[in-house]
């Protein structure tokens, strides 16, 4: 079968990626099960991006400015895959409910993945497991260091000492987590991060019905990101007492 498939991509890839989207979950569980079948298809792997171009894990590590290491190849002594940069991958799970991200990151001319299926985030896991150089994350795990500007948080501790007060009295929330940035697009007033590290925990969790468990206890699971440079935030923080502020 792998033979198969990765000699359709060879001779005629327009059909492969015609295929791409229903054959996808079956391939990606071939190589879950399967470490040779994986092994064969690595290089036929394919991801559409956010404006619906298949790229191969390959071209993806090189679009964000890494190399993909060659297995094959020996590597020199002393060479530790843990002390090496990774490459982080974007992507993106329902591009309806992650628009206002996926805009962001157009406007930064940055790309990312649509990892839509359920077996998608085991198969991303695996890809890290067999590729310590790689990163995935969701495209809401964090604010992108390409989309805010270089601030200090010393010069951001009045804002956020005084919006964390404010909003976490309005929504009678003492421990909520509320973070101030400077995004460069000044029509965003906010975003909910979720770090991908407890959203995989909660995925897991609901993958082996470990409803009884409590998500957090493995720590904050969101984080409410407020904008600096928009007009609404410096309202707020600028009148915490206003008939619009609670």
């Amino acid at each position: 079968v792998a033979d198969k498939l990765s000699g359709m991509c060879k001779t005629d890839k327009e059909s492969y990626e015609k295929y791409w989207d229903d054959i996808s979950p079956f391939i990606k569980f071939g190589c879950l099960k399967d470490e040779k079948f994986c092994d064969k298809m690595t290089d036929y792997i394919l991801f559409k991006n956010i404006d619906h171009k298949y790229l191969t894990l390959k071209e993806c590590v090189e679009n964000n400015g890494g190399k993909l290491e060659d297995k094959k190849a020996e590597k020199p002594e002393g060479d530790n895959a843990e002390n090496k940069e990774q490459t982080t991958i974007y992507y993106v799970t329902d591009e309806q409910q992650q628009s206002q991200y996926i805009n962001m990151f157009r406007a930064q001319g940055q790309d990312a993945v649509i990892l839509s299926h359920n077996i998608d985030s085991p198969f991303i896991t695996q890809l890290e497991q067999r590729n310590p150089e790689l990163k995935f994350q969701r495209i809401d795990a964090d604010v992108n260091a390409s989309s805010k500007e270089e601030v200090s948080e010393e010069e951001l501790k009045g804002e956020t000492d005084a919006l964390t007060a404010l909003f976490r009295k309005a929504l009678n929330n003492d421990k909520l987590e509320v973070k101030v940035e400077k995004l460069k697009n000044e029509k965003v007033s906010s975003m909910i991060t979720l770090s991908e590290e407890n959203r995989r925990m909660q995925e897991m969790m609901k993958m082996y019905n470990m409803y009884g468990m409590d998500p957090s206890m493995f720590g904050t699971t969101t984080t409410l990101v407020l904008n600096a440079n928009n007009a609404l935030v410096k309202y707020l923080f600028q009148n915490p007492e206003g008939e619009h502020s609670n």
